[in-house]
């Protein structure tokens, strides 16, 4: 087993899996503030739950990730701790 492959086993324990899965990232439409501030929160408490959160962070972090809530932070929270 590769390296790569041992790193991104958390995938496979993430609370985000499965049909919740669309709220961690923005809608192909326009969405509201509130509609988005609303679809954070859920996103953010299923990540409080999850027992990945760190290796997520830590995955979004090193790619760079530009959308999407990602161990528990959106991509406004994550922009200061990549150095952007």
């Amino acid at each position: 087993m590769s390296v790569q492959h041992v790193e991104d086993l958390w995938q496979a324990k993430a609370s985000c899996r499965g049909p919740q899965a669309a709220v961690f990232f923005p809608p192909a439409h326009f969405e509201r503030k509130d509609d988005r501030e609303a679809r954070e929160a859920r996103a953010k408490s299923i990540c409080a739950a999850c027992p990945v959160r760190r290796p997520c962070l830590d995955y979004a972090l090193r790619i760079r990730e530009p959308h999407g809530i990602w161990g528990g932070l959106n991509e406004t929270e994550r922009r200061p701790m990549t150095g952007r």
